[in-house]
């Protein structure tokens, strides 16, 4: 659902009307790329090329955490378009965000791993 969230959002802030369907492609994965800095910092065809081996894409190698980072970065970075927010100043953000989630989740892992034992 996040995802339908932020691709709405692009499409009703960042959409011109008059725009041809390749700079529509391009502005999508611009922003897809946006969330990909943000979580993993690189883009997709950074990880593509270095991992030429791999099939699929990076989001298809990521951890359970960083999916559910992904998604919260998805609602977040459609209300930030939303609010007219630049997209450097959005991916600061979005950054800062994700590295946050990311280390509470990953605590959070690591309490119940230990509650286990």
């Amino acid at each position: 659902m996040n995802y339908h969230i932020h691709t709405d959002a692009i499409k009703n802030y960042l959409i011109p009307e008059d725009i041809s369907k390749n700079k529509v492609s391009f502005i999508y994965a611009n922003e897809a790329d946006l969330l990909n800095l943000a979580l993993f910092g690189k883009t997709a065809k950074e990880w593509s090329e270095k991992n030429p081996t791999l099939e699929g894409n990076i989001r298809d190698y990521a951890t359970a955490e960083q999916l559910v980072v992904l998604a919260n970065l998805e609602n977040l970075n459609a209300q930030f378009i939303k609010q007219e927010i630049f997209p450097q100043e959005r991916l600061v953000k979005l950054n800062q965000i994700a590295i946050e989630q990311l280390k509470l989740l990953l605590n959070y892992a690591q309490k119940r791993l230990g509650e286990r034992r």
